[in-house]
């Protein structure tokens, strides 16, 4: 189905019953991302699968301004709103967790759990953000004198990903058409509105949250997993989960273990009527 919110249509699947679960893609795919999940979820809860503004099949605005996590988090709870949902579990990946720890310190109370596969709560410092800002265009103008395919080409080379080369053919190439999707002007104003640059940081808001959450990282993505590991610290009601021999993607890397895991987190925190 298609949801307009302040002007920009979304493009939202919507299948099972029981408690909703919003899931959000992370940069370059979209909401087929998780339709691996529809069998082990979806007799239990209601799946609301969301193409993230400027991919897949949602609008993508010229101005990079309507990217703002702000304004995609508000975009989020309308969708809610619109479906009658006064309250959700989220699920979010890399940028999606970005976008649903956002969401999530915004609207609290829209929140049952949380659940973050490699995700940060953005950059310390403006000095950070700054620097972050500038990779971040460059990389966003790339896409716009090269197109797409060029920059999946390199996006798909770069360190973070080296563990998906292990895939299978058939599975790297379904990845790769699902980024090759997207349209130029949707990935450049992702990245410089929504990048990791441009957000404010949410480390000051973990103390706050009062919902269960869960933090899953892979052994092979050192980097997120500091991160992890300092979130947890601050987090009242954590659980972190690491993955043996996966990456970055562990939803693509291990679906069977991340389902499982996922799964046992919604189970042991469902609501109490």
């Amino acid at each position: 189905m298609n949801i307009v919110s302040k002007d920009v249509n979304y493009a939202v699947e919507i299948t099972g019953n029981g408690d909703p679960l919003v899931l959000l893609h992370g940069f370059t795919g979209n909401r087929d991302t998780w339709k691996f999940l529809i069998p082990l979820l979806s007799d239990r809860y209601t799946m609301i699968m969301v193409d993230i503004i400027g991919h897949g099949m949602s609008a993508s605005p010229a101005d990079h301004r309507r990217y703002e996590m702000k304004r995609v988090a508000e975009d989020i709870k309308y969708i809610l709103d619109v479906l009658h949902f006064p309250k959700a579990h989220i699920l979010g990946y890399s940028m999606g967790g970005r976008l649903g720890l956002g969401f999530a310190c915004l609207y609290p109370e829209y929140v049952d759990t949380l659940i973050l596969e490699s995700a940060s709560p953005g950059l310390l410092t403006e000095g950070e953000r700054e620097i972050r800002r500038g990779n971040d265009r460059k990389l966003a103008e790339r896409i716009l004198v090269n197109g797409v395919e060029a920059f999946v080409d390199q996006w798909e080379n770069i360190p973070l990903f080296e563990s998906q080369k292990r895939l299978s053919a058939k599975t790297r190439s379904a990845i790769r058409e699902q980024r090759k999707a997207n349209v130029p002007a949707g990935l450049y104003n992702s990245l410089l509105g929504m990048g990791t640059g441009s957000q404010a940081s949410y480390w000051g808001d973990l103390k706050n949250l009062d919902f269960p959450v869960l933090l899953v990282t892979g052994e092979l993505d050192p980097k997120f997993c500091e991160i992890a590991d300092s979130m947890k610290k601050k987090l009242k009601q954590a659980e972190w989960k690491i993955i043996n021999d996966a990456g970055h993607a562990i939803h693509v890397e291990d679906g069977e273990k991340f389902g499982k895991i996922i799964s046992e987190f919604l189970k042991r925190n469902r609501r109490r009527n």
